[in-house]
């Protein structure tokens, strides 16, 4: 019963896997950047999909730096003006099971810095689990919670028809950038599906921002994204010590723009591991890290390899990303059998 089952879970996986580059053969035609680009993006499922939460089957939680495009020279025609921050993420996320929702639960908090503006996201989740085949099915709910930052106080305008520069850009005349501090507050939802068979293989199908909420006031839209990812684990049949672990992530914004990207990790007796990707039309990335005890750390390079990376004055060198991520079980402890005296005799 053993071997059947392995063998339908590789006949399965083989289906995905072949669903997944047909999926990444095709994106390439049209690629773009997308928000929310982590490079360990398999350790970071949670930040995808809203049912992966509790999938670990342990409290789990994730904590994720990611700055984009180091050493690019931002430059502004006016001197002390500053001019703004290429992509800055932190990422703080918890999720864990819980056996009377049939399910679990999940927090996320991501904060972001890109230009001028300041974004704050919290994602709440609640994913409905079943058994089904060899593995288990996940269904979730999330409730996205948005604010949004706009400094204008360090924008500067220009005039079209004299070539003027105006700086604070207060002066240029325009309402609607007075030099103060812009904000706005959106509620938005998510869901999606999450499908394991634990040890060996995932897929995980999301579409984020369903409502596809706007805000008037920084003319500003969210746009409905969809999620497309899969993994799966092969333990090397003459030393089981090594782990080769693909992976494949698909992006759809607007159903109109895609990116794809794809890794391999190579993992010695969950202690080490290492691994290599490619972001189609953006970089390579490289990958290594440690699990020590309850703890999983790991750091990222991405080797820019579209304009922005090229080796001229002002370009970037690389993306670098550190996580940390913990997960633990706990056990309830079991209680001996109460045991009561009796005074009386028994004749």
């Amino acid at each position: 019963m053993a071997t059947l089952n392995k063998q339908k879970s590789e006949h399965w996986a083989s289906k995905i896997a072949s669903f997944l580059v047909t999926m990444m053969l095709f994106s390439s035609i049209c690629t773009a950047q997308n928000e929310g680009q982590y490079t360990h993006f398999m350790f970071n499922r949670l930040s995808y999909n809203p049912a992966y939460a509790g999938s670990s089957g342990a409290i789990s939680f994730t904590l994720l730096y990611n700055n984009q495009w180091l050493g690019l020279d931002l430059q502004a025609p006016i001197p002390g003006v500053k001019p703004g921050t290429t992509p800055v993420n932190y990422l703080f996320s918890f999720d864990m099971p819980i056996n009377w929702l049939h399910g679990g639960v999940g927090v996320l908090f991501n904060s972001q810095s890109l230009g001028y503006h300041n974004n704050n996201t919290v994602n709440l989740d609640y994913a409905f689990r079943i058994y089904w085949g060899p593995g288990n099915l996940a269904g979730a709910i999330e409730a996205n919670l948005y604010s949004f930052g706009f400094n204008t106080a360090n924008l500067y305008g220009c005039d079209d028809l004299t070539g003027n520069i105006y700086s604070p850009v207060s002066q240029a005349g325009d309402p609607s950038v007075n030099g103060k501090d812009l904000s706005d507050f959106m509620v938005d939802f998510s869901t999606g599906l999450y499908y394991q068979v634990p040890g060996e293989w995932y897929v995980s199908l999301s579409v984020k921002n369903l409502l596809g909420s706007h805000s008037d006031k920084l003319n500003w839209q969210n746009a409905r994204t969809a999620y497309l990812m899969g993994g799966y684990e092969y333990t090397f049949t003459y030393n089981p010590s090594f782990k080769l672990k693909p992976s494949a992530l698909i992006k759809a914004a607007s159903l109109s723009v895609y990116q794809a990207e794809a890794a391999l990790i190579l993992d010695y007796e969950n202690a080490f591991w290492g691994g290599l990707g490619y972001r189609l039309r953006d970089a390579f990335t490289f990958m290594a890290g440690v699990n020590w005890k309850w703890l999983r750390i790991g750091a990222a390079y991405d080797l820019t390899t579209s304009k922005l990376g090229t080796m001229k004055s002002g370009r970037s060198f690389g993306t670098f990303e550190l996580f940390v991520n913990g997960s633990f079980r706990i056990d309830k402890p079991k209680h001996n059998p109460t045991v009561s005296n009796n005074t009386r005799r028994i004749r």
